[in-house]
């Protein structure tokens, strides 16, 4: 009996289902958390336990604000990138990430003039980004 496919046809396609098996028995790298956050926006993190501090690596980038012992506003002020630490009453972490403040691409109008650039955002009216020292949109 012949069998339809050559045999290193079917010795590759033996060897990629067994590295898909090995593959899925391991855990998948974690893509890097990153809480996001557009510039000028606010995004409200509710939570699981009571906050005793906040701790937010560059207060340039983003402002972080307890609504309520649960609830936390993390509001973007400029391009970039920074870290919060939130811990409980006992001194451990319930959040400790990295944030990236970045532009409302969907909004946007970018004007390039030669070496300058600058960037609106549209959302009714377009108005110009000014941002902070060090920051590029």
């Amino acid at each position: 009996m012949t069998h339809p496919f050559p045999l290193h046809r079917r010795l590759a396609v033996a060897i990629s289902s067994l590295a898909l098996v090995a593959m899925s028995s391991f855990p998948a790298q974690a893509v890097e958390d990153v809480i996001r956050v557009f510039m000028d926006h606010a995004r409200i993190l509710k939570l699981d336990r009571n906050v005793s501090k906040v701790i937010i690596g560059n207060a340039n980038v983003a402002d972080v604000t307890v609504s309520d012992p649960q609830t936390i506003v993390l509001t973007g002020k400029s391009y970039g990138t920074t870290n919060l630490v939130i811990l409980d009453q006992n001194g451990e972490a319930i959040v400790d990430e990295r944030i990236l403040v970045s532009v409302d691409e969907a909004n946007t109008l970018r004007v390039f003039k030669q070496t300058s650039r600058s960037v609106y955002s549209c959302s009714p009216a377009c108005e110009e980004h000014t941002p902070t020292s060090g920051a590029q949109p």
